[in-house]
């Protein structure tokens, strides 16, 4: 499993008792790969960067650095939380960095969804590099990189554009002074998360909401604006209120809010209202190669629309996207 290319002969992870196997597996790998050295994490508290964070302290212990940038691009209390669970509950080492103004400057004014991408997934290595500069002996670099990350990004041999770039996948500087360090990139996500159960980390931990690498810097569609950005937080705020109020919450594999860069003309207060509109997508999924959207009760619809509409400045429409993948992707961006 040196390379990015799955054999056909890796049987599906679909048991806790394959899941051990493939943990003792790479434990000895880790261990084998890094030696007595430390090791850089980016850990966003998603299922994938959670999922590499047990298994590397399982392998490493306390060789192991945790550091959760806040880009200024996660959701209403994300960052707490992950500092809550990890640096207190866990008691990993963790570092937190508040590096929402080095973000959000540079991507002012940035409107392709890849050169956003781009600038996002190297402004996260800069930001461990200058972390490493505080460590002694950090020659290494965690991500929770998974295999549609990898096949998303590589251009196939007969020509294909690739669907998209990952933070995670290419794109890193040249003079990249840390060897990556990818446990689990050859799994789909069905398979993380039963690595992630049989790790035992806490279920609502293993089945939590997914989130792209750039955060909402991929649903704040365009140009991203503080306000623009603000209004999203707390729509999707919103939404993933309402799913968990209704039960939706554990039938739906993926819910958010998108917020693209237009405005149309509508009404509050009796007055001319212009306002973004707010996209909600909701879709299942196993392996995040193919989607289909989850029906959702118009009484629903109509409470989440009521609510985003009367609480979040800057809103004055909600949308629904009924686009399965393919044709759509499951991001916008």
């Amino acid at each position: 499993m040196e390379n990015n290319v799955r054999p056909d002969s890796m049987a599906r992870i679909d048991s806790i008792e394959l899941a051990n196997a493939f943990i003792a597996e790479q434990v000895e790998a880790v261990r084998k790969q890094v030696g007595n050295k430390k090791v850089l994490l980016a850990l966003s508290g998603g299922v994938d960067s959670s999922v590499v964070a047990a298994l590397l302290i399982k392998a490493i212990g306390k060789q192991l650095v945790c550091v959760h940038v806040n880009h200024g691009l996660m959701r209403k209390g994300e960052s707490e939380q992950v500092v809550e669970v990890f640096g207190k509950e866990l008691d990993t080492n963790l570092v937190y960095v508040d590096a929402t103004d080095r973000f959000l400057n540079l991507l002012a004014n940035v409107a392709d969804p890849e050169r956003k991408r781009k600038i996002i997934g190297k402004e996260f290595i800069e930001v461990f590099a200058d972390e490493a500069r505080k460590l002694e002996g950090v020659e290494y670099l965690a991500q929770g990189t998974i295999y549609p990350d990898i096949l998303e990004s590589i251009k196939q041999a007969e020509g294909k554009k690739a669907v998209k770039s990952h933070h995670n996948v290419g794109g890193l500087p040249e003079d990249l002074n840390f060897e990556l360090v990818e446990p689990i990139k050859l799994l789909f996500k069905d398979e993380v998360r039963v690595v992630g159960e049989a790790l035992g980390l806490p279920r609502k931990m293993v089945y939590r909401q997914p989130f792209p690498g750039p955060g909402l810097g991929v649903r704040c569609l365009g140009a991203i604006t503080r306000d623009r950005l603000h209004a999203l937080r707390e729509a999707d705020a919103i939404l993933r209120d309402e799913f968990d109020k209704c039960g939706l919450a554990g039938k739906v594999w993926q819910y958010f809010i998108a917020i693209p860069d237009i405005k149309s003309v509508g009404v509050k207060d009796d007055s001319r209202y212009e306002g973004w509109p707010a996209i909600i997508r909701a879709v299942n999924t196993k392996d995040a190669m193919t989607a289909t959207i989850e029906e959702i009760p118009y009484a629903v619809l109509n409470k989440i629309t009521a609510r985003i509409t009367a609480e979040v400045e800057g809103i004055n429409r909600v949308l629904y996207d009924l686009t399965p993948k393919p044709t759509g992707t499951i991001e916008w961006e």
